[in-house]
């Protein structure tokens, strides 16, 4: 994990995606899926390359399947965009960086 992401937890869920004043985009994976380990790498370089406007966090859904079931997610990985604490969209499966990039501006608009 990078040093510009941060666990999401279900204790820390509330205040670091709901209450956040910042975009927030969250990684769920978990640690035996494959293309979860594929797009590991863009999910760290989209969060160097946006690090000052995006929080960009990771959801073990192992170790919390309840965030899983909460935010309906039936398949890893998946990536859930959250603008003013709502859901914005979400991609399921492996996404290059460029793909990323085009729904950061899609459900952010320029940041």
């Amino acid at each position: 994990m990078s040093t510009h992401t941060v666990t999401i937890t279900a204790e820390n869920f509330k205040t670091k995606v709901l209450e956040s004043k910042r975009p927030v985009i969250i990684d769920l994976w978990a640690e035996w899926c494959m293309p979860c380990k594929m797009i590991a790498p863009t999910i760290d370089k989209i969060a160097e390359a946006h690090k000052d406007k995006v929080t960009v966090g990771k959801i073990n859904i192992d170790d919390h399947p309840g965030l899983a079931t909460e935010l309906s997610v039936m398949n890893i990985p998946t990536v859930i965009f959250f603008k003013d604490g709502k859901e914005a969209g979400r991609t399921v499966g492996v996404n290059s960086k460029e793909a990323f990039e085009k729904k950061i501006v899609a459900f952010f608009g320029k940041l």
